[in-house]
């Protein structure tokens, strides 16, 4: 069904800020007692088919679900819970105090080597 064009720009979707990684990580977390198929979390989280195995790898990577193959696992829920927090806060103070630049950052670090 069409929305006017003063609804559209209005509009913000409740999905905006919530990634692939997120999707995933809250079904696993809210089914922490059961592990999945690659493609059951893919049809579970409404994450495309062909992006769920690079999601679940770079989450691995952190620590963030574990992998009995072909069954993937939340990791530590402690350790998720953290990555949850850290993420919460550094959206928090980019809003509040403006998102840092990585190229400042490397600029200043070589000026404290000097």
């Amino acid at each position: 069904m069409p929305i006017s064009i003063d609804e559209f720009d209005e509009y913000e979707s409740r999905d905006q800020h919530d990634t692939n990684a997120r999707r995933v990580v809250r079904f696993l977390a809210e089914n922490h007692e059961q592990a999945f198929k690659a493609t059951e979390i893919a049809e579970a989280t409404e994450v495309n088919e062909n992006s769920i195995q690079p999601v679940l790898n770079r989450l691995r990577s952190r620590g963030l679900v574990r992998h009995k193959q072909p069954y993937w696992a939340i990791g530590d829920l402690e350790r998720v819970r953290n990555a949850f927090v850290f993420r919460s806060t550094t959206e928090f103070l980019d809003e509040k105090l403006g998102t840092e630049s990585r190229e400042d950052w490397l600029t200043a670090a070589k000026a404290d080597d000097e």
